[in-house]
């Protein structure tokens, strides 16, 4: 005996009802693995010509006064999180006291520029609200990497911006000796084992969305 065959005819309405329920369930599925929409970022650049870095050794019989050439900087944030990244890189092969025996001394017995020649700053976040117009006090906890070595560092910045450009000044104080560098003091001049660093930088302010 044949066994009958029974064939369900699906109605086009239906067919159609069914199509439109598959959509929607992957559009609800597609929107849900979409990321969310970035907020703006706010982009520091620093004009190097605008910019004077200078620092202060302590001395038993003088203090000693020099100075370093910014060589690069550029820094992103986000201002709603804080989270930051970029550079400051800072020419340590440009180290100069105005003593020319000094300076030598310097770069080839205690800084050893010729083997480190930058000291990099970078920025991990930005604790505080910097202002588009007016003054701004922020903290820039980052890293440091200087003479070879990494070490953590928060800059204190004060910033005055007024139509997208900027001005910034931090103070604070790198212990050298105790990050592996030579301290410079002989048997009649003794010198501190940290030196005292005081920047400032001048640049222009953008928001990317």
């Amino acid at each position: 005996m044949r066994a009958s065959t029974t064939q369900v005819r699906v109605p086009p309405h239906a067919a159609l009802g069914t199509t439109r329920i598959t959509l929607l369930a992957f559009a609800i599925a597609t929107w849900g693995a979409l990321p969310a929409r970035a907020a703006p970022v706010t982009v520091v650049e620093l004009d190097p010509s605008h910019s004077n870095i200078a620092f202060l050794l302590a001395g038993n019989v003088h203090d000693t006064h020099g100075t370093f050439k910014l060589k690069s900087g550029t820094m992103r944030f986000d201002p709603a999180t804080g989270e930051a990244d970029g550079s400051i890189v800072v020419d340590v092969t440009s180290g100069d006291t105005g003593n020319s025996s000094r300076d030598n001394k310097m770069h080839h017995e205690i800084l050893e520029s010729y083997k480190f020649g930058e000291a990099i700053f970078t920025p991990r976040r930005v604790v505080g609200r910097v202002a588009p117009e007016g003054a701004s006090q922020v903290d820039v906890p980052g890293i440091l990497r200087i003479h070879g070595a990494d070490h953590d560092v928060t800059m204190k910045m004060s910033i005055t911006a007024s139509g997208g450009k900027f001005s910034a000044q931090t103070r604070f104080v790198i212990p050298y000796q105790s990050w592996g560098m030579k301290n410079p003091s002989t048997f009649l001049l003794s010198v501190a084992g940290d030196v005292t660093v005081e920047i400032s930088v001048a640049g222009s302010l953008s928001t990317l969305p």
